[in-house]
């Protein structure tokens, strides 16, 4: 099967324009028999997915693949699943020598018992490694509606240490967030860290367009319990039922405070195609986040929010 072919550029960050976006795709996604070539914008961040089950040769093919296609790729790099120092250090030199990765999302893994000398992100930050390998980008997790695995002031505290690395390191640091469906809540948490002093870049996490059924599997998985209940409270009817879910009463509110605070803390949305990568690019295309054009080939990038 080959996906419809849709050539994108990305909009230039101003009050006038819709928010930017980039997007998630799992390894099998990238490699798989769908041709991704033409579907997102030359240069716009492809966040591949830890899912626990692709191995280091499967993410670094699918790094390169993505960079062969003109896409910036973007790595998870889960701590707790990492076996050992050695292990990681190959890890981030293939990416970076095989797949030209400069920009990577680094997370603590979600499992319980880490499986090398990793307990956290911060302790891959901390080795010196993304340094030393030129990694200019780094992201790193934030939890709006707060995880099941640690506490809200636990969150802050290593969201306090990364902005303290980010200031000693040569990389540009950023948060991106998981998904979720109240804007107020999402809006209010990144305001608020820029106000006691994270002045990180943040980075939205949103659903694209996908059934509310697929939704409410995704949250529970994730643990994003109170986005089941705003979801249950303001989806559950039985038109939205039968259309879906439309990202744009989450994304409306969102690009209406980022175009009236452009100097604020959010930069823009990071999407995560729940009802696939298609759908999403279209979507985003036709709200003007990803610019089309009429040329048949892929266009430039004119910008990337940090």
């Amino acid at each position: 099967m080959i996906m419809k072919r849709i050539t994108h550029k990305l909009p230039d960050i101003s009050t006038a324009s819709p928010i930017p976006a980039s997007i998630e795709a799992s390894p099998a996604q990238v490699l798989g028999p769908s041709s991704l070539a033409g579907l997102f914008p030359q240069g716009v961040r492809v966040y591949l997915t830890d899912t626990g089950a692709a191995s280091q040769e499967r993410l670094v093919d699918a790094a390169r693949h993505l960079r062969d296609l003109g896409y910036e790729p973007v790595p998870h790099l889960a701590a707790r699943r990492i076996p050992s120092r050695a292990e990681f250090e190959e890890q981030v030199r293939r990416l970076v020598d095989e797949a030209g990765v400069t920009d990577v999302l680094v997370v603590g893994g979600g499992v319980n018992r880490p499986a090398g000398p990793f307990a956290a992100s911060m302790d891959m930050l901390s080795t010196g490694i993304f340094d030393r390998y030129g990694i200019k980008q780094i992201a790193i997790a934030g939890h709006p509606e707060g995880s099941p695995d640690f506490s809200e002031e636990t969150a802050m505290a290593a969201l306090q240490l990364k902005r303290d690395f980010a200031e000693r390191s040569d990389a540009t640091m950023r948060i991106v967030t998981q998904f979720g469906f109240d804007p107020a809540r999402f809006i209010a948490w990144a305001e608020g860290l820029a106000a006691s002093g994270i002045a990180l870049p943040v980075h939205i996490g949103v659903s694209g367009p996908a059934k509310i059924t697929t939704l409410l599997k995704y949250a529970a998985l994730c643990g994003v319990g109170n986005s089941i209940a705003y979801l249950k409270k303001n989806a559950l009817s039985l038109t939205t039922l039968a259309r879906g879910h439309s990202p744009e009463s989450v994304v409306g509110p969102i690009e209406r405070h980022w175009q009236a605070n452009p100097q604020g803390p959010i930069r823009q949305i990071h999407v995560f195609p729940f009802g696939g990568l298609q759908t999403s690019s279209d979507w985003l295309v036709s709200r003007g986040s990803w610019q089309a054009n009429d040329t048949g080939r892929a266009a430039p990038a004119d910008s990337v929010a940090v």
